[in-house]
């Protein structure tokens, strides 16, 4: 059996919150998740604001520490990994932020902005590096005019397809999307999908979609998870999950988004349970929920 590009099991995130003159509270923003994502995949992770996945997967890009559990990218735990180890980890997983304006430095020229992993982690020289960026442009859909301008001069659009661009420059295996297209709007965001779709196919990328948007899931994922409360509360094939939702979450989110099946239709009365205590179950092959 082949092994898992990714493994996460048993991930927990508590932050602890000091008030003056009160109590500690303790946030379980990331509460025992369990998943893989494989060589090539487009795996996705779907919920709420505040459903958890962003913390999960800033703990998997190791921008902050997880509490518990264990994540494994190639067989090897990056939890106990050296600063050199992540350095190394770093050239194979690379991370797309929702705002591309916030990532990227406004007063560097996007060429710059694109080579600068290339200098960080010391490879090739400055005329290799200038091929290299002139190709990832080339890759994302923007020519070289686009080289000297500054982030402030592109689009929103652009902007994206620059960061995209930069996340590729170390030939990276699996890419972190964390929310790759709500800002933009429906016409360039498609163009931003179908840019994903061609790179994914072109280069065999490993894709971790982090969002609440379902229509992306649906169109770019072939397994998906289902986060509430900080747990997954539903995980199958991505087909599977819109043709016939087990858990009352998933339902009322494919309701809400207008693409829930007849099947997958909510009950009004339907009780939305506290999964606290509700352990996954197998409802159907490769199909888990918490009910």
């Amino acid at each position: 059996m082949t092994m898992p590009l990714l493994e996460v099991e048993g991930l927990v995130k508590h932050f602890v919150r000091r008030r003056p003159l009160r109590s500690t509270v303790v946030v379980h923003a990331v509460n025992d998740i369990s998943f893989t994502v494989d060589e090539g995949e487009s795996f996705g992770l779907v919920g709420e604001s505040g459903s958890g996945k962003t913390t999960a997967a800033r703990c998997i890009l190791r921008l902050t520490t997880p509490t518990a559990g264990e994540i494994r990218f190639d067989g090897e735990p990056i939890r106990s990994m050296s600063r050199q180890q992540l350095r190394r980890l770093r050239r194979t997983v690379q991370p797309v932020f929702q705002d591309p304006y916030a990532s990227l430095n406004p007063r560097l020229p996007v060429g710059e902005s694109v080579a600068e992993p290339l200098v960080v982690h010391r490879i090739g020289t400055a005329a290799s590096r200038q091929a290299r960026v002139e190709e990832l442009l080339d890759q994302v859909g923007l020519d070289r005019s686009h080289l000297r301008r500054r982030p402030d001069e592109l689009s929103g659009g652009q902007r994206q397809r620059i960061a995209l661009a930069r996340a590729l420059a170390l030939g990276p295996r699996l890419v972190v999307l964390d929310e790759p297209v709500p800002a933009l709007d429906a016409s360039v965001g498609a163009q931003i999908v179908n840019l994903l779709m061609r790179l994914q196919r072109d280069l065999g990328l490993a894709l971790l979609f982090i969002t609440h948007d379902l229509r992306l899931v649906r169109h770019m994922t072939t397994r998906v998870a289902v986060m509430r409360a900080g747990r997954i509360v539903e995980t199958a094939a991505t087909q599977a999950v819109f043709a016939a939702p087990r858990h009352p979450y998933t339902r009322t989110l494919l309701a809400a988004a207008d693409l829930a099946s007849r099947r997958g239709q909510v009950d009004p009365g339907e009780h939305r349970p506290d999964d606290g205590d509700t352990p996954l179950r197998e409802v159907a092959v490769g199909h888990w929920a918490r009910v």
